[in-house]
């Protein structure tokens, strides 16, 4: 199934676990360090490096461009490594995320409460998924080089849901 962002939730709600789709539109990544700042914004009654609302964060940190190329390899990170910043996002706004492994029961909880949606994304063809990149820029913390926050246009990035929006999981 192709779908598109921005994501609104009747889209959300349209997808199930075991799903597989190609999405097609702008994705945000952000890995560990990036996670953590974005948490201290949000401590600090700052605003978040982009409106969570309708966006998707793909746990990744893009390998730098090679010449001619808007971006190196680009392959999901393990999603565990942000279970513990995710509740805190999901409830700020966020309702997609991109990764790979699988999710606590507090972000599986998170997830239910706020009707959000985890895919993951194939693990070890991240040379392959980074052809499904068309644009890359970076938007904050570049003083992270790799896992600063960078927003993507992808077109056709394939996808499985695996917890959708009730909790069920692949």
């Amino acid at each position: 199934m192709k779908i598109s962002t921005p994501f609104t939730t009747e889209l959300i709600k349209s997808l199930k676990a075991g799903d597989i789709v190609e999405l097609t539109g702008e994705v945000y990544t952000a890995r560990d360090a990036a996670h953590a700042l974005m948490i201290d914004a949000l401590n600090n009654g700052q605003p978040p490096p982009f409106n969570y609302a309708g966006q998707a964060i793909f746990y990744a940190g893009p390998c730098p461009s090679p010449p001619g190329k808007p971006i190196g390899s680009v392959g999901p990170t393990t999603a565990g490594r942000m279970d513990a910043y995710s509740p805190k996002l999901i409830a700020a706004g966020l309702r997609v995320m991109i990764g790979k492994g699988e999710r606590t029961s507090a972000v599986v909880n998170a997830i239910k409460q706020h009707s959000g949606i985890y895919f993951v994304a194939v693990g070890g063809v991240a040379a392959l998924m980074a052809k499904c990149v068309l644009k890359s820029e970076t938007i904050a913390y570049d003083e992270l080089g790799t896992e600063s926050i960078k927003r993507l246009t992808v077109e056709n990035l394939p996808l499985v849901v695996a917890i959708d929006y009730l909790g069920n999981s692949i």
